[in-house]
């Protein structure tokens, strides 16, 4: 026997006994950037309602222009929606619960509370966006008014579609707001057409504009068995009369803004319990701050595949 054949060594999966393996944190698949959270501008409350005072008959307001004639000016006021419309928080809450033995033993290199909260927040506030959105209440897609829906001409979304959407929020508009699937399709419509839509930065991410206002993506906004969804176009802000955000400040064991955590306690069978709470609404302060791009179709998922 050949001395090259009686030499033996240590084994990848021997050695790996006495080896430290560098584990990460738990990653979930489910965390998006939530950029409609960060694009909107976020009112704080004083006691978790927010009234909307409006303007009633304002076509009725009279001024006068160019007249030599004081005495024949033009008598005026403005006249105020008798009840107008008041947003109350919606709570978003869960608990988590782990048991102490988990958190005394096994809490190293990663902190088993610490990970046990944070991606139990992020299901939270993900869960925010989504409520932003599609609420019956205060979600978007339920409060823009009748006027401001439009239909596509016809399947995908078109440059002709999008301009007609602009024009109907034109003040000022802020951000489309789409699947992500929308927004390829529409670029497939703008690809087939010539007219490739260019693209802007926005928080060091690039994104697809039109008419320079950029299409934001969430998967919140669903598509349906059809294959079909919408097209969100919004104005942000109190001062520009847009869509607002609304957060309760300043809450016990607050975490970030109208989110908290709080510490329940440990039962009899050392189980300890975490509370998260998170208090959130949005607001259309005018009717012409918000417009949908109403069954515009994307396609089911198995044509992507």
């Amino acid at each position: 026997m050949s001395t090259q054949e009686n030499r033996r060594s240590l084994g990848d999966v021997a050695a790996r006994q006495l080896a430290n393996t560098t584990k990460t944190a738990p990653q979930m698949a489910a965390i998006t950037p939530r950029w409609l959270v960060q694009l909107l501008s976020w009112i704080p409350l004083e006691s978790g309602t927010y009234r909307v005072n409006q303007v009633r008959h304002d076509e009725e307001i009279e001024v006068a222009c160019g007249s030599r004639d004081e005495r024949k000016l033009p008598e005026t006021f403005v006249d105020y929606v008798d009840k107008p419309r008041e947003y109350t928080l919606s709570a978003i809450s869960t608990t988590v619960d782990i048991h102490t033995r988990v958190s005394d033993l096994y809490s190293h290199p990663h902190d088993q509370i610490r990970e046990q909260l944070r991606l139990t927040v992020e299901k939270v506030k993900e869960r925010q966006e989504s409520e932003l959105i599609n609420n019956a209440d205060y979600g978007l897609l339920h409060n823009a008014a009748k006027a401001s829906r439009i239909k596509t001409r016809k399947g995908a979304p078109t440059p002709d579609d999008m301009d007609e959407l602009l024009s109907v929020i034109w003040k000022e508009p802020a951000f489309f707001l789409a699947h992500p699937r929308a927004i390829a399709a529409f670029g497939r419509e703008c690809t087939r057409r010539g007219v490739p839509p260019p693209t802007a930065t926005i928080f060091g991410s690039p994104f697809l504009t039109w008419r320079g206002v950029p299409l934001v993506p969430t998967d919140k906004l669903t598509i349906n068995a059809e294959g079909k969804s919408n097209i969100l176009l919004m104005r942000t802000g109190e001062k520009k009369q847009g869509v607002v955000g609304l957060f309760q400040p300043g809450l016990p064991g607050e975490q970030t803004p109208g989110l908290s955590v709080r510490f329940m306690g440990v039962d009899r069978n050392s189980i300890a319990s975490y509370l998260i709470s998170l208090y959130c609404s949005a607001a259309v302060l005018t009717e012409d701050a918000l417009g949908v791009l109403e069954n515009v179709e994307v396609g089911h998922y198995h044509e992507y595949k």
